[in-house]
């Protein structure tokens, strides 16, 4: 992960300064020499930017260029999806948040706005999905970009037709996962629980709340529900464990046919014990355990003849 935003840094400035970037990487190596190597890399290439009279903070960026940790982020983007406000209560305080993911031609980045002023202009339809607006002096927090009362959110002129639609997944160590992070990794399966059962209503798959004999949607009341599972597994890739989460459509790409057979379940998690397998997914907050958690949406077999040409190719480099 660090080498990869050092990379991104040295793209940046090789961009504004239109030097190559073998020679950045050298004026680097000497500014950590000369700084007997007490800095690392991604802080001596900030140093030869500032140097090179390169300010990023007044710079707009594309998607692709954010970094976790990034302040005063100015980038111009397209609302390819939009949410609901939500409501929170905080201090005996009530406010507001709203979420939205901006897209340009290099990725796409979820969007969060605290500031009720901003969250207004999409209240009052001023910024709608499929708008082009400018974001500026906002920050990045956990792979997203956070809007507050000094950052200021307006419609572009700019005209965005050609963007990155589809969802941007990061091949990463475990140990790299941050929260809303969305990833793929190659990694065994340590631990492998007992299959949770609920049901789902059968209109819009949301979970169907038990009530007497019968089960009740929010949306669409008295249902016949459908019956789900999900099965948690420990992943170590080398790195780091993580507990993850599979439902319902995924299992039987990881082995499991019949959940209602107890026998065959139980020779099915054996046989899934130390496999290992590429997962991607999305990272979030279990809030019963209040720590990360894995959320699986595909699962696949290691492709070894892809991967011996993949090692061949980057040896060859």
């Amino acid at each position: 992960m660090i080498e990869e935003n050092y990379d991104k840094i040295l793209d940046r400035i090789s961009r504004v300064s239109g030097l190559e970037k073998e020679e950045l990487e050298r004026m680097v190596e000497a500014k950590r020499a000369k700084l007997a190597g007490l800095i690392s890399k991604e802080g001596a290439a900030q140093v030869v930017a500032a140097e090179l009279g390169i300010s990023f903070g007044e710079e707009k960026l594309k998607i692709n260029e954010l970094l976790s940790g990034m302040r005063k982020v100015n980038v111009v983007g397209k609302i390819i999806q939009l949410f609901p406000v939500r409501t929170f209560t905080k201090n005996e305080k009530e406010g507001k948040v709203l979420n939205f993911v901006l897209a340009d031609e290099t990725s796409n980045v979820r969007v969060v706005l605290w500031d009720v002023n901003h969250i207004a202009l999409i209240e009052n339809s001023e910024i709608k999905q499929d708008s082009v607006v400018e974001i500026v002096n906002a920050s990045m927090r956990d792979n997203e970009i956070h809007l507050g009362s000094f950052s200021d959110l307006k419609l572009s002129k700019e005209i965005l037709e050609d963007v990155k639609t589809e969802k941007i997944v990061r091949e990463k160590k475990i140990v790299e996962f941050r929260l809303q992070d969305s990833v793929s990794t190659r990694a065994f399966v340590v631990q492998s629980f007992e299959p949770r059962f609920f049901y789902v209503c059968p209109e819009c798959k949301k979970k169907a709340i038990p009530e007497g004999e019968n089960h009740v949607c929010v949306e669409h009341g008295k249902v016949i529900p459908e019956k789900r599972a999900l099965i948690n597994l420990v992943l170590d890739d080398g790195t780091e464990t993580i507990r993850s989460v599979l439902f319902h459509e995924q299992l039987s790409k990881i082995g499991f046919t019949d959940l209602e057979n107890t026998e065959e379940t139980l020779k099915q998690k054996q046989a899934l014990l130390g496999k290992e397998m590429i997962f991607s997914g999305n990272i979030r907050n279990n809030k019963f355990f209040n720590n990360p958690e894995f959320i699986v949406d595909d699962a696949k077999e290691v492709d070894l003849d892809a991967l011996i040409s993949g090692l061949e190719k980057a040896s060859d480099l």
